[in-house]
C-alpha cells in the first residue's frame, strides 16, 4: 500500500487542486463542503495511482501554541466528528466495504489527544483526565470508523507517561473491542524506534516492538532500518509475540487492502481521470475558500472597499503563495511553493486583477527569510511603506505566519511578529483606514495591533485560490459566512478553550486576596461576522421536562435583516447548570448552515438525544443526571429540566 499525506488537496502531486487547510473547513461548520473538497482530492489521488491518505486529522486544536493547528477542524470534538466523518465518506465513497477507483483509504489521524501537549510543542507529553480524553479526544476517532474509516494512525507522544504507541487500553480495548472496529492501526514516522530512543520505554529496538505490536499496532511506519523484519520474526519465535496477534494484524492489512481494491486493481492510470486538475475542481477550491475566510471586524462598513480607491497592499504574506498553503504543500515544508504554485493568485495579484493595477501600490514593508528558519524575516523596510501610504486612500496589511509543519513550527512566543506589529502601529499613525488581514495557521495574538484596524478579516491557510476567494470577498461579490473554529486567545497568560469549566471564570476578588481570574479572549469560539445582519427570533422545544432516551425537538427561527445574500452557521450550545463534576459553561451540541437572501426567513430544527447532555465522569459511564439545563443559539436560550 502507498500513502501520501493529502491532507488538503493533492498536495504532492504537480498540476493538482489544493482545498483550504482543515482548520478552514472546520470554520465552514459546512459538513457538505469538506465532503465534496475530500472527494475531489480522492479523485485526483488515484489519478496519481496512489490508493491511501493520510487524513483527515481529527486531533482537537485545544492549545493555540501547538504548530499542528491549522491540521484539524477546531478545538471543539463535534465540528471534529461531523466534519471528520463527512470527510472519510468523501474519500472513500459511499462504501467503506467496496472503494472504487475514484476514491481512497483514510487514516485517521493522530489517535488521540495529540493537540493537547503541555509544552504546546509537537510530539511531547500530554496530561489528560480520563473523562476528557473518553468524552472529548475519543469522540471524533470513534465518529469515524464507525464511518467506515479504513485504517487510524496513532499519536507520536505520550498520554499521562504512556506513549500511545504501548497503550493497549486505548489501541485495543477502546478503539477495536468497545466499537468492534476491524480496521488497521499504523504507527507515525519511526515511532516504534522512538519507543526506545525518544520516550525510553524501552531498553531496544526488539522490547519496543514487542510491547507496540502487543498492545495492537498493526503496521509499522519503518522508514530508516528494515531490521525490524527480522526482529519482530525473532520475538515471534521467542514467544513474546503470540502468533495470534500476528495473524490478527494481518487479517486487517489484507481486510483493508480488499477494500480498496488493491487485489483487483493494483495500479490507476491517469488517462482515466480526465478532470484532474481541471477548471471545475480550481473553482471548487476556489468557493470553498470564500465559505472559509473570516469576518471579525467591519468597523463603520470598511468592507466591501469601495472601487476606485487607491489601496496599499502590505505585509510579508502579500505576494506570497507559500504563506497561502500552509505546511504539506508540494513539499513538507513548503519552501518551493512559489515555484510550484506559480500560476495562481497571490493576494496582491488577485486584488490587482479585481480592483485594477493602477490602483494598487505594493511596499511589503516587512518580508520573510525564505531560506532560514519559517520566522525569520528580513531587515525591515517600514518607512517606505510608510511613505508609501501617503499616496493610499486604505491600507491592506497582510500579516500573519510564513508556513511550517509538524516540530519545525515550534514556538517560544505565540504574539505576532514584533516587525509585523510594528509596521501596523507605524501604518496606522498615518491615519489611514487598515483592513487588517490575518494569514497564519494558528491564532498569533494582536491586541495591541487590532484597535488600530478598521476591518479584520482572518483567512487561515486557503490554499492556491486564497487570494482570488479573498478580493471576492473584499469586492462584495461574495459574502462571509465563516466562524472562527477556536478561541483567539488576547494574551499569553490566558489561553483557554470555549468550553471550560464554570469555576474558571471567579470574577475579580478584592483586598487582601485581589486577583484576576476571569476569562478574557480576543474573539469567541463560533465569532465571525458578515455582510448581512441575522435576526434570531421565537426559539422553542418539545419538551421542557424530560428524560433519558427522549429526543428533544429544537426550534429557531432565523431571518435576513440584511441586504444581502448570506449564508449563517446556527450553533446550538448546551449548559448543564449544576453537576457532580463541575460544569462546562457551555458545550456545542448541534449545528447547521443555512442561506437566507434579504427579507427571508426560515425556521431551523435540531432533533437533539437527550442522551447528548450526558458527560463521562471519572468511571468512564457516562451519567445523565436530573436537574435543570440551558440550552442557547445565538442570543436566544431556554431552561428545560431532566427527571
Amino acid at each position: 500500500m502507498y500513502g501520501l499525506d493529502q491532507n488538503h488537496g493533492t498536495t504532492y502531486t504537480l498540476g493538482g487542486i489544493l482545498f483550504p487547510q482543515n482548520t478552514n473547513l472546520g470554520a465552514s461548520f459546512d459538513p457538505d463542503l469538506a465532503r465534496k473538497a475530500a472527494t475531489i482530492t480522492a479523485y485526483e489521488t488515484r489519478a496519481a495511482n496512489c490508493p491511501w491518505t493520510y487524513s483527515p486529522t481529527v486531533d482537537l486544536s485545544r492549545d493555540p501554541r501547538w504548530p499542528r493547528v491549522w491540521e484539524n477542524f477546531g478545538e471543539d470534538c463535534l465540528v471534529n466528528a461531523v466534519i471528520g466523518k463527512a470527510m472519510v465518506e468523501g474519500f472513500q465513497g459511499p462504501d467503506p466495504n467496496h472503494i472504487d477507483k475514484y476514491h481512497i483509504g483514510t487514516s485517521i489521524k493522530h489517535y488521540m489527544a495529540y493537540g493537547m501537549a503541555r509544552t504546546g510543542k509537537d510530539c511531547t507529553p500530554a496530561y489528560v483526565p480520563e473523562w476528557e480524553m473518553r468524552e472529548k479526544h475519543f469522540a471524533p476517532f470513534k465518529a469515524c470508523v464507525e464511518a467506515g474509516a479504513t485504517s487510524v494512525m496513532v499519536n507520536s507522544a505520550s498520554i499521562n507517561g504512556t506513549p500511545m504507541h504501548v497503550s493497549a487500553k486505548y489501541l485495543t480495548k477502546w478503539l477495536k473491542e468497545e466499537t468492534g472496529w476491524d480496521g488497521m492501526i499504523v504507527t507515525d514516522w519511526a515511532d516504534i524506534e522512538n519507543l526506545w530512543k525518544r520516550e525510553m520505554v524501552a531498553a531496544n529496538k526488539k522490547d519496543a516492538i514487542c510491547m507496540a505490536i502487543n498492545a495492537g499496532i498493526d503496521m509499522a511506519m519503518e522508514p530508516f532500518n528494515l531490521d525490524f523484519c527480522d526482529l519482530l520474526i525473532e520475538a515471534v519465535r521467542e514467544g513474546r509475540v503470540p502468533m495470534a496477534r500476528i495473524d490478527d494484524a494481518v487479517r486487517r492489512i489484507l481486510r483493508m487492502k480488499y477494500r480498496m481494491g488493491l487485489f483487483d486493481m493494483p495500479n490507476t492510470d491517469i488517462i482515466d481521470y480526465p478532470k484532474f486538475g481541471s477548471q471545475e475542481h480550481r473553482q471548487a477550491a476556489q468557493d470553498a475558500a470564500v465559505q472559509t475566510m473570516i469576518l471579525l471586524k467591519n468597523k463603520n462598513n470598511l468592507l466591501p472597499l469601495a472601487q476606485g480607491k487607491k489601496i496599499l497592499v502590505t505585509g510579508p504574506n502579500a505576494n506570497s503563495m507559500r504563506c497561502l498553503n500552509g505546511g504539506w504543500s508540494y513539499t513538507w515544508q513548503v519552501k518551493d511553493a512559489d515555484k510550484y504554485a506559480s500560476q495562481y493568485n497571490t493576494i496582491l495579484e488577485a486584488v490587482q486583477q479585481r480592483f485594477g493595477s493602477d490602483n494598487i501600490i505594493y511596499e511589503a514593508g516587512v518580508t520573510y527569510n525564505n531560506e532560514g528558519l519559517y520566522w525569520e524575516e528580513n531587515e525591515p523596510q517600514i518607512e517606505r511603506a510608510v511613505q508609501a501610504a501617503a499616496d493610499a486612500d486604505i491600507i491592506l496589511a497582510c500579516v500573519g505566519e510564513n508556513s511550517y509543519a509538524e516540530t519545525p513550527g515550534n514556538l517560544n512566543d505565540l504574539a505576532l511578529s514584533a516587525n509585523q506589529r510594528d509596521l501596523v502601529k507605524a501604518l496606522a499613525a498615518t491615519g489611514k483606514p487598515i483592513v487588517l488581514i490575518l494569514n497564519e495557521g494558528r491564532p498569533r495574538l494582536i491586541s495591541d495591533i487590532e484597535p488600530l484596524a478598521n476591518a479584520v478579516v482572518d483567512i487561515l491557510l486557503p490554499g492556491n485560490e486564497g487570494g482570488n476567494a479573498l478580493a471576492r470577498l473584499l469586492a462584495g461579490d461574495d459574502n462571509f459566512s465563516a466562524k472562527l473554529p477556536y478561541t483567539y486567545p488576547r494574551y499569553s497568560a490566558a489561553l483557554t478553550n470555549y468550553d471550560y469549566r464554570v469555576s474558571e471564570e471567579t470574577g475579580t476578588m478584592e483586598g487582601a486576596y485581589d486577583y484576576n481570574a476571569q476569562v478574557d479572549v480576543q474573539w469567541p469560539f463560533g465569532y465571525g461576522l458578515s455582510y448581512s445582519t441575522f435576526e434570531y427570533s421565537n426559539m422553542s422545544v418539545n419538551k421542557n421536562d424530560f428524560s433519558a432516551g427522549d429526543m428533544l425537538t429544537v426550534n429557531i427561527n432565523v431571518k435576513n435583516t440584511g441586504n444581502m445574500t448570506g449564508k449563517e452557521s446556527i450553533l446550538l450550545f448546551s449548559r448543564d447548570m449544576v453537576a457532580s463534576i463541575i460544569p462546562e459553561r457551555r458545550r456545542l451540541r448541534a449545528f447547521t448552515k443555512i442561506e437566507l437572501k434579504p427579507g427571508e426567513m426560515k425556521t431551523v430544527t435540531f432533533n437533539l438525544p437527550a442522551n447528548d447532555l450526558a458527560f463521562a465522569g471519572d468511571d468512564g459511564k457516562r451519567h445523565l443526571e436530573p436537574g435543570e439545563f440551558l440550552l442557547q443559539i445565538a442570543n436566544q436560550s431556554l431552561r428545560i429540566n431532566c427527571r
